[in-house]
């Protein structure tokens, strides 16, 4: 894409049907902020929660402080709801969009929804693909992939609401350990996770993800002093940052929605985490295989859990990682050597390039001989 020097012009999308809204808000602003004006033209698209995208005016409105209900009643009347293409429709109405920038996290963000529809509208998009965002958000699918590599993660079990009966406290307990953790499948920020340490915290435990999905991981716990993350950068030659460290307060079990999001104040970053160089590199290599072998592009956070032992397990991914103030994708970077503003340059020559690699890629049958190309 030779733009000859002219300005990029990126579509940011945030917002979502998702219980991330409004920390999909809070990132599109730290990426808008921090994105050089000199160089991209940006324009804003806000999926609402009820997931149709308002146009690039609305999403301003909002952008700079009307409140969104507002906005929304009064411009979801416009969209004729008959339009199958309603939802979407918005995006038509902004010409000449070179990037797309998704920062929706969570459902239809993360879980290769965007991903196809941007793949639809032949563009560049920041972020991973439609597989590797899929397999990645499916906690199911993501340790299955990953124990077929070869790479340490947690052992768990996997219930769904039809056999959910065959599985008991006492019976996982002893399988894995005494403190389990219970979380939905597909679902982001810790929301209905619980960590439980008996019979009737399991069955609240259980009831409560099932709100949330129709698959369940039952994990067993890591009980390490504290969880260590990792940012990775680029597609088929990715780099990671340093290693950096979470720790909750003393009266939390885990580090939930609430003090990532509500009230972080006694939650404790160290970045970079002074670890065992041994440790770290182990969690490099460890990021790194989990990137490739999930396919993914762009960006990605991984998040591992480090027993008393030294031993680091793979937790999750997160393959459009939070950029509000606090959240660690960019602090990590930042803590490397690469400051916001020249990490969100990267991101999109990420996009361009995989774009570009994608677009040489055949779809169709093309002979090799010559001749036949003649006719």
């Amino acid at each position: 894409m030779d733009k000859n020097n002219e300005k990029l012009h990126v579509a940011l999308l945030f917002g979502g049907d998702s219980s991330e809204h409004d920390v999909s808000k809070r990132s599109a602003h730290n990426i808008y902020d921090a994105m050089d004006k000199s160089r991209y033209d940006v324009s804003l698209f806000l999926m609402t929660k009820n997931g149709i995208f308002l146009d690039n005016e609305a999403s301003k409105r909002i952008f700079e402080g009307e409140a969104e209900d507002d906005v929304v009643k009064e411009e979801l009347p416009k969209l004729d709801m008959n339009d199958p293409l309603a939802p979407i429709a918005n995006l038509s109405k902004t010409k000449n969009i070179d990037v797309f920038f998704p920062i929706i996290h969570g459902n239809l963000g993360e879980d290769g929804t965007i991903q196809g529809l941007l793949r639809l509208l032949n563009k560049p998009f920041i972020g991973s693909a439609v597989l590797g965002s899929a397999m990645s958000f499916d906690k199911d699918t993501t340790k299955r992939m990953l124990t077929l590599a070869g790479i340490r993660n947690t052992r768990y079990e996997l219930l769904t609401p039809q056999t959910a009966e065959a599985f008991s406290y006492d019976q996982l307990s002893k399988e894995l350990s005494s403190i389990l953790f219970v979380k939905p499948a597909n679902q982001g920020s810790s929301v209905g996770i619980h960590k439980v340490e008996n019979k009737e915290e399991f069955d609240e435990a259980l009831k409560d993800a099932f709100r949330y999905d129709d698959k369940v991981l039952v994990e067993e716990a890591i009980n390490g002093p504290e969880e260590l993350e990792i940012s990775i950068l680029g597609n088929e030659h990715p780099i990671a940052s340093h290693v950096g460290s979470i720790k909750v307060p003393a009266e939390d079990a885990f580090y939930t929605y609430d003090n990532k999001f509500v009230d972080a104040s006694k939650v404790e970053f160290d970045i970079p985490v002074d670890i065992p160089e041994s440790l770290a590199d182990e969690i490099t290599k460890m990021g790194l295989d989990t990137f490739k072998t999930l396919g993914l592009k762009g960006l990605s956070r991984i998040d591992f859990l480090v027993s008393k032992e030294g031993v680091p397990y793979v937790g999750e991914v997160n393959t459009l990682p939070g950029f509000t103030n606090i959240s660690l994708y960019p602090q990590l970077w930042e803590a490397t050597g690469i400051p916001y503003t020249e990490l969100i340059d990267r991101l999109i020559q990420l996009a361009i390039s995989e774009y570009d690699h994608q677009s040489n890629i055949l779809h169709d049958f093309k002979s090799l001989d010559p001749k036949d190309q003649e006719l």
